[in-house]
């Protein structure tokens, strides 16, 4: 039951089918609101903290920021695949955890605010640096971290079938 990510909707989170939102409840709307800014606050607040324990020296490069970028894109990738090919997920759980929690968590205003403020001529090595590395140690992380988590339930599944046999 493998999906590949090409396959999955832009936004998963909202239903394609125009009748079915017609129909969607008002109590469901706000329920589904409610949740996703529950979990933003909760992954603001976490990117907030990181950003106060590990601030940025004046020209320095911003680690936190990477940090949490990086790290929130390795989230959604195994995030991506428990949801989709691991669990019968609640409907609200993506929008909590992948819209909210790590929505909320990562920034690309602030990597494009920290980049724009490195480009001045002393720095423009290091706003490079950070522009282009952020972004492909994202991607890198988000392919790994779908690959792994892959990897770890096709191992966890195939144990627990020759359990079952023996």
């Amino acid at each position: 039951m493998t999906t590949e990510l090409s396959q999955e909707p832009i936004d998963a989170d909202l239903d394609p089918n125009p009748s079915r939102s017609q129909r969607e409840s008002r109590r469901d709307r706000t329920a589904l609101l409610a949740t996703i800014a529950v979990g933003g606050s909760l992954g603001a607040l976490a990117r907030y903290g990181l950003a106060e324990l590990w601030p940025t020296p004046p020209e320095g490069f911003p680690w936190a920021t990477f940090t949490t970028n990086v790290s929130g894109c390795f989230l959604i990738g195994v995030l991506m695949v428990l949801i989709t090919d691991v669990w019968i997920a609640h409907r609200l759980l993506r929008p909590f955890l992948g819209v909210g929690v790590l929505g909320g968590f990562t920034t690309f205003s602030t990597y494009t605010n920290e980049t724009r403020n490195l480009l001045q001529p002393d720095t423009i090595g290091l706003a490079f640096a950070y522009l282009s590395g952020t972004l492909v140690a994202a991607l890198l992380v988000t392919l790994v971290a779908v690959r792994l988590t892959r990897e770890a339930y096709e191992g966890m599944r195939r144990r627990a079938c020759r359990r079952r046999a023996a």
